[in-house]
């Protein structure tokens, strides 16, 4: 009886919580609001909710660690050969033929514990990456002791319009051998990258609604198609980001997510969840859950909306589904082919 009058009493505040998800806010959103969204979600969760992780045979194997990051993970034979090519002259990277490009790390930036941002200098001060949104380039290093090269896929965070650099933040994880070697990297040292590796293609107001879930390091597509969303004035598309990490201090590009939710609030929503909160914390806690996302994303029978996934494989188990390959989607599974989403509304980085 205590439960059910307690879930009672939450259903007004979660309805009005779902016309936001469904329709254009009319206000700002205040950080009081965004409290009394996970107050109510933490009423729920105790009388019967449920954290993905915690679930019995959803603990991921030494295989699926969240320690391993989509990041880490190689690209696929065909993705890394069959590059488009650019006609832009003033692009750094052109894709088709054009092989590595080696380029110069320009300076290192400690951002938290175990992330930096690196910054490396175009092969000319005038040039532009060549990057579309959205897109990723490759990296390949060969230490020494190694009998192939390391490639892995990363997204930069320096817009696509930048001249003379481009910039990565990338988190060290135990065990990933490009990270590791990233971090261990120097100022006027060389790494070689390739590419542009294209992803999802977008264009001005392509979706009405669009929801990016993300965890750790997975959030770095997810801030080159939000800030490529409002650079554009053109552009009205409306976005909710759902952000999981461990601690605080693993929410990258924190600050630059609260610009953007000051400078559109009535277009901008961000959710955080953290595993490991600290004292004071009145967002999320725990896991990304079901019941957040049926509270916050737009509903599945909503026309023209388009949920993004990234982040470690034991979230895609959990959230979509893990994909086939780097270049193939994959079944749509977990939480939100449970809440109803179809194939086609879902796309994992």
């Amino acid at each position: 009886m205590f439960a059910r009058s307690i879930l009672r009493s939450a259903q007004p505040m979660k309805s009005s919580l779902r016309r936001y998800a469904t329709d254009s806010p009319q206000a700002p959103q205040s950080n009081g609001s965004r409290t009394a969204i996970f107050a109510g979600l933490a009423i729920a969760a105790g009388a019967g909710g449920y954290y993905y992780y915690g679930q019995p045979g959803a603990a991921p194997s030494s295989s699926t660690s969240t320690s391993s990051p989509a990041a880490e993970a190689p690209p696929s034979k065909d993705e890394e050969k069959t590059i488009p090519a650019s006609t832009n002259k003033s692009a750094a990277f052109t894709g088709g033929d054009q092989g590595w490009v080696d380029l110069k790390l320009e300076s290192v930036e400690q951002v938290s514990h175990n992330t930096k941002k690196f910054r490396f200098a175009l092969p000319d001060k005038d040039d532009v990456s060549g990057l579309q949104i959205a897109s990723a380039l490759l990296t390949k290093y060969k230490g020494p002791a190694m009998e192939k090269p390391v490639i892995r896929p990363y997204t930069p965070t320096s817009d696509e319009d930048a001249r003379g650099y481009l910039d990565f933040v990338i988190k060290r994880y135990p065990d990933g051998p490009m990270s590791e070697h990233l971090h261990n990297m120097n100022p006027e040292q060389r790494l070689s990258f390739k590419g542009p590796i294209p992803k999802y293609p977008w264009s001005p107001n392509k979706h009405d609604h669009i929801a990016l879930i993300a965890g750790g390091t997975g959030i770095t597509p997810m801030y080159q198609l939000a800030r490529a969303i409002f650079k554009n004035p053109e552009d009205k598309t409306k976005v909710t980001l759902v952000f999981g990490n461990v601690g605080e201090e693993d929410i990258l590009l924190k600050r630059e997510f609260e610009d953007l939710e000051n400078e559109y609030p009535q277009r901008f929503r961000a959710f955080y969840v953290l595993d490991n909160p600290p004292d004071g914390w009145t967002q999320g806690k725990g896991f990304i859950t079901k019941e957040l996302l049926k509270t916050v994303l737009p509903e599945p029978k909503v026309e023209n909306t388009k949920i993004f996934v990234c982040g470690p494989p034991a979230m895609y188990k959990a959230i979509s589904g893990v994909k086939k390959s780097p270049a193939e989607q994959g079944e749509l599974a977990g939480m939100l082919k449970e809440l109803g989403y179809r194939q086609d509304q879902v796309y994992k980085f």
